[in-house]
């Protein structure tokens, strides 16, 4: 007999696999339903079974009210979205926009392996605070341990440290990293906005253009990364090139004299 999770993967989630998957009450779920901001899961008998266009359409509803939308102007703008097209490519898209970019799972971390990482945080716990304030760390209610969103992150900061950067200039480095990387997502979506959206905008939002529109989503997703991933590998050549030459100057004769 198959298991219980293999069924669950052959024929959907359950509403309570779904409030699991997306941080959503079940009576929420039930309440976006009777109010048409959800569409009703597939019936097997009398056990309805949702799928990943669901838990798209939940973060989305979501990420609107994040953003100071009312549920009453929420439903307006998913009942024009949805207005003559397609459920499932409209799904398609929302799945797209709100999938997570990276698939890293938190992991959790004692005070013990936290101070092993980074003897500062013995002397100074102010460190560890600021690691928190960043978001890098979250407490974790009555366990004792921490527990980080990124774990890569961890595992950076400790291999800085044990190159001999001190953890408070880490921190200020991912710090000026963060704010760089906003302002470059800022231009990749400004990219896909001004050239693809726009344009499906200008033509009235068509229905039979939206699975484009999702394509050209899905394909500018790893382009980003990509992108900055050869930039930053390039730009480190000749950062550290130029830094090398810089330091073989100092030992230079004459080169002391001609600094002054």
């Amino acid at each position: 007999m198959a298991s219980g999770a293999a069924l669950s993967s052959e024929t959907g989630m359950t509403i309570d696999e779904l409030s699991r998957r997306s941080g959503v009450t079940s009576r929420n779920i039930r309440a976006y339903q009777t109010r048409g901001l959800l569409p009703p899961p597939r019936m097997s008998g009398r056990v309805g079974f949702y799928d990943q266009g669901h838990v798209a359409r939940l973060k989305y509803i979501a990420s609107l009210q994040e953003r100071g939308f009312s549920l009453a102007a929420v439903q307006a703008l998913l009942d024009a979205w949805d207005a003559g097209r397609n459920l499932h490519e409209v799904l398609g898209f929302e799945e797209a926009l709100t999938a997570p970019w990276s698939d890293t799972q938190p992991e959790r971390f004692t005070a013990e392996r936290l101070l092993e990482l980074f003897p500062e945080t013995v002397q100074d716990p102010s460190l560890l605070f600021r690691a928190i304030d960043l978001g890098l760390l979250v407490v974790v209610e009555d366990c004792g341990e921490l527990e980080a969103p990124d774990p890569r992150l961890i595992g950076i900061g400790a291999g800085l440290v044990a190159a001999g950067i001190p953890l408070g200039a880490a921190l200020d480095e991912y710090e000026r990293v963060v704010r760089d990387a906003a302002r470059i997502a800022e231009r990749f979506v400004k990219l896909f906005e001004d050239h693809v959206w726009e344009r499906f905008v200008a033509a009235g939002l068509p229905p039979e253009q939206l699975a484009g529109v999702t394509d050209a989503l899905q394909r500018v997703r790893p382009l980003a990364a990509k992108t900055m991933d050869a930039a930053l590998a390039h730009a480190m050549e000749q950062a550290v090139a130029a830094s090398a030459v810089r330091q073989a100057a100092r030992f230079l004769p004459g080169a002391r004299a001609q600094d002054t």
